[in-house]
């Protein structure tokens, strides 16, 4: 998937080999456009905005491939309803995105909490070392999750295209031709990435965490919740800050962390998974282009009209 500036596109490839297109022309309400542009608040709105997005982009891959089985392979119509099936039903893909983030970020949020809390409890007597040793458990829990899910065939192959997605951008942004032989010899990693965020929300939490006393474990877990979405706002905006930094020699090691997660969450991709993304890259370009060349002929049109009628 790509985002240009008026649209989102998605390829597939199915099984036959051609390539299908889901294309969402991007429109925005007027209050969240504003909000975007609050510090903090927009990035818990970019968040939100992306689970959804993510959500419905990756429910048509799914099912688009899907048409392509043979009818021997395909899921017999009479079997039951899976929970994530029926609630998309009932709530929508986007919304149904949108509950699997948070719910995510409860769980990785509190799970290493209650571990800390457990095990550890009466180790430090500064909440700094707890605070510290929570954070250590989350990034190795994080890591063993990404790592044991990354072992199955179809999330691999997700994390396959995850990086072919990033040489294409990488190589565009290097300015050559856009061709499977140039894109591969790219790196699968780039600062811009999202895994980039989930590991600033778990340092950036350390230090927010050591703000904040408590004087019990029901305390603790309350703080954790309500601060939750301050750190999500916080890990947004020293995200933007690192990116804006990666030229800098000495500054850029700041990403650094967000491009160690990608070594497990982008895997090499083959040449017809480049070719994917390659697509899907030149019709996102395509698709603004043309709305561009129309707003550029309706402006025009408009000033010849003024030019006719002064008044």
């Amino acid at each position: 998937m790509f985002a240009g500036q008026t649209v989102h596109v998605t390829a597939v490839r199915r099984k036959d080999n051609s390539i299908h297109f889901l294309e969402v022309p991007k429109t925005e309400v007027g209050w969240v456009k504003a909000l975007k542009k609050v510090p903090l608040i927009r990035g818990i709105v970019g968040i939100v905005e992306a689970s959804a997005k993510g959500a419905q982009h990756l429910n048509f891959s799914a099912e688009t491939f899907a048409e392509g089985e043979d009818e021997a392979e395909s899921p017999k119509a009479e079997q039951k309803e899976s929970l994530t099936g029926r609630l998309s039903l009932i709530l929508g893909v986007a919304v149904v995105g949108i509950l699997s983030f948070l719910f995510g970020k409860f769980v990785f949020t509190l799970v290493p909490t209650i571990i800390e809390e457990v095990l550890f409890g009466r180790l430090f007597v500064s909440q700094i070392g707890h605070n510290l040793l929570e954070g250590l458990i989350k990034i190795i829990l994080l890591i063993a999750y990404i790592y044991f899910i990354s072992l199955t065939p179809m999330i691999r192959r997700l994390f396959q295209y995850h990086g072919a997605e990033h040489k294409v951008i990488s190589a565009y942004e290097a300015g050559v031709e856009l061709t499977v032989e140039n894109v591969q010899k790219f790196s699968t990693l780039h600062y811009r990435c999202g895994s980039s965020f989930i590991v600033f929300t778990v340092l950036v939490g350390v230090v927010i965490y050591s703000f904040f006393e408590y004087n019990s474990f029901i305390e603790r877990i309350v703080q954790r919740i309500v601060l939750l979405p301050l750190v999500i706002g916080v890990s947004y905006e020293v995200l933007r800050f690192t990116n804006s930094l990666r030229d800098v020699p000495v500054l850029r090691v700041l990403g650094y962390p967000g491009l160690w997660l990608q070594l497990l969450t982008t895997k090499e991709p083959d040449d017809s998974q480049v070719e994917v993304s390659i697509a899907s890259f030149n019709r996102m370009r395509a698709l603004d282009q043309q709305v561009f060349e129309r707003t550029a002929v309706t402006s025009t049109g408009i000033q010849m009209e003024l030019g006719r009628n002064p008044r």
